[in-house]
Parts: C-alpha cells; structure tokens; sequence
C-alpha cells in the first residue's frame, strides 16, 4: 500500500477525516443510522450542511452578500451553469484560456452564446500564465482558472474586469488566502483540497443572480439552489459530510494562513530539488508554477526505468504526468505532508 499519494484527484486527504468518515459509515454519531442512509431532510444532516457552509465563510472570510452551495455535476457542470446565469443573449464573456479545463469552459460557454479567448498560453502547451492583455470594457464577465492541474501553472495576481469576474478554483481552493470580494463566482469541484468528488462548492455573489433575460433550467439556476438551500434535490449526503470533516480539520490545523504556509514550504521543498538536480527539469515557467501540482520531466530519459522503480520502492503513488505534458506530475495538495514531500525529494536526489 503507498504510503505517499500524489494523485491528481481524487486525491490525498487527512487520515483523521477518513478515520471520522468510516465510523459514519457504520453510525452517524450514536444515532444508529449510517450517513449513507439518513435523510437529506433530518436535523442531523441540515446540521451538517449549515456546518459545511459556516465553515466555509469562516475558513475563507467570505463577506456578507454572498451564497454558500454544495452543487452536483463537478466542475464541469459549472462550465454551463455559469454563462446560462451570467451571460445575456446579447451580451459578451471572455475567457483567460489556460490548460484543458480553461479550454473546456471557453467551449460550453462559446455553444450558448457569445464568448471569446481574451488571451491563450497554447502556443507553448500551456506552460505559462498570460500577461500583458487587455481587458474590455462591457463584458458580462471574466472567467480564469485559477491553477491547472494538467500543465503545473497558477495564477499569482487576478486579472480585473469591470463586468463579473468568475473563477473555476477547483485545485487550488483553501490552499491559500484570497479575497473573496474581488469574485463574483468562485466553484470548485471538492476532489482536490475540500473533500471527496461527488459535490461541487460554489460562492456567488447574491446580487448578480436573476439578471439575466436567458430562461434558466431549473437544476442550472443558482438562485433556485440558494433559495432551497443547496437542497433543491437530494444533495450528495457523504460527499458533503466528508468535506465538513475536512473544513473542521483546516480549522484545528490553524485556518487558511497556516495552510499557505504549509504549502509555499512543501512546493519550496520540491521545486529546489528540480532547480538542482540535473536529471529533472519543470516544465512551467519560474513566475507561474503551481504550488499544488509540480510538473517536471527527466533530462536522461535512460534513467526512466531506474526512477520509476525507485519511487515505487518508497511507497510513491500517483505521480506519472499528464499524457499532455508527460514526465512527472507531484500534487501537493493541503493534506500531503511535508514527509511525503521528503520521500520524493530524497528518491530524486538519489537517483543522482
């Protein structure tokens, strides 16, 4: 069994929270039912989902005016729900194009009406973070992933916008302090940081709801889910549960500023190995690497088969890259611990 998981998601979380996780499965505290078959509608699990959504606000300061929803469909279903909520049938949205996902949201919207690539990194496979662009003027909004899992790059500044300004923060939530207010709409599907998949956070701004004059399918109108709760229909229970165990741990463990610091210390950890061993090589640029997911390639590849036999010796799992970038991909998500860094540093520096 490895004991070091680097998967991209789903991927590592707390022992504590499985642990927690698994006597619910049995019983839900001393109640005699599991949380697998309790019913969304009882106090015990209203009681989880106002935790789930307090402790969201808290964890992230988020301000007043704005909705906390547990959603379904994963991100994915967040690339549609946004322009059907926020994008007028005459209106415009653009879109930052920075990796697969990025690229995937530019298509659902650009399928219901009028949406551009404001500015792309495909020309040298996403390895970068575009600067220097120009914003215009009378957007319906803005939309930027804030960290691609894929290629290993992530946002260090936010780009502005006088109409709304959207994020798919899907790999990089509660991995640092943000400001919520600069967002209109921040989702994120739970797989990376937040719990196990099966729900999808979403933080909008009240306001900006029931503006627009596209007629909204039930299930894709945010303000239907808010009105209701998050509860417009059965809610996925243990996803949910699980991610409020999560957030209680991120509170024990200090709040949002000593996760940054935890994870600015892990990827310093990985990245000065990189930089100073001469058999490995990142693939993003220096200013916009990722501190969740590490991307580096072999410069011998004959040494392939003597690494991956090495990491699979240390109880490594999880690492192989992306097929897009190939190489390595180390996600070094809140719960991977500066050990399991240690481990895959000490393989590398080995291996040299």
């Amino acid at each position: 069994m490895a004991k070091h998981n680097y998967a991209a998601g789903p991927c590592v979380l707390p022992q504590d929270v499985f642990k927690k996780a698994a006597e619910a499965v049995l019983d839900l505290d001393g109640i005699g039912l599991s949380v697998l078959e309790i019913s969304h509608r009882s106090k015990e699990f209203i009681a989880v989902m106002e935790k789930a959504q307090s402790l969201v606000k808290e964890i992230l300061s988020v301000p007043e005016g704005y909705s906390v929803l547990f959603l379904q469909g994963g991100a994915s279903l967040q690339f549609l729900m946004v322009p059907f909520n926020l994008l007028n049938t005459n209106g415009k949205a653009a879109y930052i194009e920075t990796g697969a996902w990025a690229k995937k949201a530019y298509k659902e919207a650009a399928a219901l009406g009028n949406a551009e690539v404001l500015a792309s990194s495909a020309d040298k496979n996403y390895n970068y973070i575009p600067k220097g662009f120009e914003v215009p003027k009378g957007l319906d909004y803005l939309h930027i992933t804030t960290n691609n899992t894929i290629y290993g790059t992530q946002f260090k500044e936010y780009p502005t916008t006088d109409g709304l300004l959207i994020a798919d923060m899907s790999s990089d939530i509660f991995s640092q302090k943000i400001d919520i207010s600069k967002f209109d709409l921040i989702y994120a599907g739970a797989q990376k940081n937040l719990g196990p998949a099966g729900t999808t956070l979403v933080i909008v701004k009240d306001e900006i709801l029931a503006k627009t004059d596209r007629k909204i399918p039930s299930m894709l109108d945010y303000q239907i889910h808010a009105k209701a709760d998050s509860m417009f229909n059965t809610p996925p229970v243990f996803s949910i549960y699980v991610a409020m165990l999560n957030l209680e741990h991120m509170k024990a463990q200090g709040g949002i500023e000593a996760i940054q610091k935890h994870n600015e210390e892990k990827a310093a950890m990985l990245y000065n190995e990189i930089d100073k061993n001469p058999l490995f090589v990142g693939t993003a640029e220096l200013e916009d690497r990722s501190n969740m997911n590490v991307c580096f390639l072999l410069t011998d590849e004959s040494k392939k088969e003597a690494f991956d036999k090495a990491w699979a010796a240390a109880e490594i799992s999880g690492i192989k890259g992306h097929r897009s970038v190939g190489g390595y991909r180390a996600s070094i998500y809140n719960a991977l611990t500066k050990e399991s860094v240690q481990a895959l540093v000490d393989t590398m520096a080995k291996l040299a």
